[in-house]
């Protein structure tokens, strides 16, 4: 992932981090069915999406973590 658009993460609302989590974890799950169905072409991409999960999940609790009050 590049510098870039971990940057564009970090700087989005707690709601928009869940929104897109969701949005991440819907299009993971359409993955995984279609892959059982018929192989992906390119099956590292289940990957990158879990880690996309991944990071966004570590920016939502950080920003709940600092609107809670830091500790």
């Amino acid at each position: 992932m590049k510098a870039k658009e971990k940057e564009n993460l970090k700087s989005l609302s707690a709601q928009e981090l869940a929104s897109e989590l969701r949005q991440a974890r819907e299009r993971l799950f359409k993955a995984r069915f279609r892959h059982r169905l018929t192989p992906l072409k390119d099956p590292l991409e289940l990957r990158r999406m879990r880690r996309q999960i991944a990071r966004l999940r570590t920016f939502l609790g950080q920003k709940e973590q600092t609107a809670d009050g830091g500790s």
